[in-house]
């Protein structure tokens, strides 16, 4: 019996021994989690949108129940944009002096944003006014992060004031739920080629991006004596496992989750590089992601969650952003669209058919687009119109080319949100001249550049061309004429010189096309007199409005054509009417003919190339036949 108490005991004893050890290892083996809620490319989509086909989608007001939602499972979640929040819709003509959409992202709750290439388009002038602005207006309103793409040493002192006035900085420490985060900004390469006139600095990503981590790592061990989870909000972009930001993950270590915008992309499930995970949830607030991932003190990090949840027009509208989004709305009735007697809802015509979509401009598939002839078609007839006298040519790109025209009736708002983008300015027409061989060289650029530069598919009024995609880079394009209002058509002479009618955007973003053409690609704006348009100051060859001498906005071109065509335009644009031919054929003749210098070099180069390896392969069987010999 004594045996038996005795080994009770012993084990008792053992057991009070080993439990505080297995209390212990239980409590190390406990899992930290961190969630993120996040967007990017909003564009000013403070109200819903329409899709092709008329459904709503979006608008800030269900993206707040959305987040509120996300807040409920995740209270501790950080919540985190990617930059393009502005310029996108009618909200961006406040943008310099009311700061809807930073003010906007306040009362959603969001911690922090970075910069997008489209913050830059009204110039820094403009993006000081926003940053000032938003400051003033006494709400809260997000960090903005930027660690690579920085202002200049000698820029303008009021710029850097309204900069450190804001507190733009290269990252920040935030503290959620007993963790600490660092979250910081990179600018990718793409997006700095998508702001010719921002006149910022541009450091490389990946050194900025490691410097960055070092100095936050650094000062969250200092301060907090913690290391912090590393987030990044780059506006680099992703699509599957390429991109500007995948190169980022594979080349940066230490950070755990990067937000990629840019591309507009949506990533189903995350894109895990090493220990990075890169996530992404469409344009336009089409959606709100959210991530959780599990840490365990082994090291080992677990995706817990993951979703892309659809902004429907289903979702409840938040009353309170409803109501805000509104009084921001009335405003800019009273303050802009009132110069034009239009509304948000004015109706300009019923859209019988879903005619216009996007998705087939966004397509890095060559075609004609009858969106893009309505578009030049708009630009060339309203410019006529204004300026009493003849345009050659009117061109739009892909690029600019922003939402659908939904089916149904068709009003400013859904106009306006195709067509916003501008350097400067909302999207103001210009007039300039180009010689006929550099009109060639546009239609070659359609042609040749856009495989490398999708938003560069051009589509023009005034013109019918065709191109053999089979043919060599810039030898594409077998065929062009002009097209005469008449339906008659010209030849393109050389050295005469074509009025050519675009947005301001377009015309700024022509060294992008060079430089993505490696130089091969010039195109050389001039004026009315062939002088070369040196100082690539456009602004004095905008296009004014005959009666008022305001300048001609690209939307309002585009609403009073549709309104002026009215019942007919469902007809009217209903198939490509052949001014873009694009096709692919091998036959000898098509491939030659009209042949230029890069045709020649490339098939002479086939055909020394072939000489060389005959004359090798001749050459070895001498040799061959010579032993046999001996």
């Amino acid at each position: 019996m004594k045996k038996i108490i005795k080994g009770v005991l012993c084990a008792l004893l053992c057991l009070i021994l080993i439990l505080p050890s297995q209390v212990i290892a239980a409590d190390n083996e406990k899992e930290t989690e961190i969630s993120v809620i996040f967007t990017h490319d909003i564009h000013s989509h403070l109200m819903p949108s329409k899709n092709a086909d008329g459904t709503e989608y979006g608008g800030l007001a269900r993206i707040k129940t959305v987040i509120d939602e996300q807040k409920q499972k995740h209270p501790d979640a950080l919540l985190l944009d990617g930059g393009d929040f502005s310029m996108g819709s009618l909200f961006q003509t406040g943008f310099s002096g009311k700061a809807y959409e930073l003010r906007a992202m306040g009362a959603l709750g969001y911690d922090a944003t970075t910069f997008g290439n489209h913050e830059f388009d009204y110039y820094l002038t403009g993006l000081a006014s926003m940053l000032t602005s938003a400051k003033n207006s006494g709400e809260y309103v997000p960090a903005i992060v930027e660690s690579n793409y920085v202002l200049p040493e000698n820029t303008d002192k009021s710029i850097k004031d309204a900069f450190d006035s804001y507190g733009v900085r290269d990252y920040i420490l935030i503290e959620r739920g007993g963790n600490y985060f660092a979250v910081f900004g990179v600018f990718g390469e793409d997006a700095r080629d998508c702001t010719p006139a921002s006149e910022m600095e541009y450091l490389d990503p990946h050194e900025a991006a490691r410097s960055t981590i070092e100095k936050a790592t650094a000062e969250c061990l200092e301060k907090y004596g913690a290391e912090p989870f590393v987030i990044c909000l780059s506006h680099s972009g992703t699509t599957k496992r390429k991109g500007e930001d995948y190169e980022l993950a594979k080349k940066v270590d230490g950070i755990d989750i990067i937000v990629s915008a840019h591309s507009h992309s949506t990533l189903a499930t995350p894109v895990k590089v090493n220990d990075t995970y890169i996530v992404s949830c469409g344009e336009y607030g089409e959606a709100v992601g959210s991530i959780t991932l599990g840490y365990e003190t082994n090291g080992n990090v677990k995706l817990k969650s993951y979703s892309v949840i659809p902004i429907g027009g289903y979702i409840k509208e938040n009353g309170e952003i409803e109501t805000l989004v509104e009084a921001y709305k009335s405003e800019i009735e009273e303050e802009y669209l009132s110069g034009f007697n239009m509304t948000f809802d004015t109706v300009l015509c019923i859209n019988e058919g879903t005619l216009f979509d996007t998705s087939d401009e966004a397509s890095a598939t060559q075609h004609e687009s009858t969106l893009g002839n309505l578009f030049s078609d708009a630009y060339k007839w309203m410019a006529e119109k204004e300026l009493s006298e003849k345009v050659d040519i009117a061109l739009t790109a892909s690029g600019v080319i922003r939402d659908s025209i939904p089916i149904g009736p068709v009003t400013v708002y859904d106009v306006f949100n195709t067509s916003p983008v501008g350097i400067g300015t909302e999207g103001e027409l210009v007039r300039i001249y180009l010689t006929g061989e550099d009109l060639l060289e546009v239609f070659e650029m359609d042609a040749s550049v856009q495989p490398l530069m999708t938003g560069a598919q051009l589509f023009i009024s005034g013109a019918e061309y065709s191109f053999n995609t089979a043919r060599v880079a810039f030898n594409k394009v077998d065929y062009a004429k002009l097209r005469q209002d008449d339906g008659t058509l010209a030849d393109i002479e050389d050295n005469n010189l074509y009025s050519v009618v675009t947005g301001m955007y377009c015309v700024q973003m022509l060294r992008s096309a060079t430089n993505a053409s490696g130089g091969v690609i010039s195109i050389v704006p001039r004026d009315h007199n062939g002088n070369v348009i040196e100082d690539g100051d456009y602004s004095k060859y905008i296009v004014n409005e005959r009666g008022t001498g305001a300048p001609l906005k690209e939307w309002y071109a585009i609403a009073m054509y549709i309104s002026h065509v009215g019942g007919d335009v469902d007809s009217k644009y209903a198939l490509p009417d052949g001014r873009k031919i694009v096709y692919e054929s091998y036959n000898p003749a098509k491939l030659l003919s009209g042949a230029n210098s890069y045709t020649y070099i490339f098939f002479g180069s086939i055909a020394l190339g072939v000489l060389l390896v005959s004359a090798a392969v001749a050459s070895v069987i001498i040799v061959i036949k010579r032993k046999k010999r001996k």
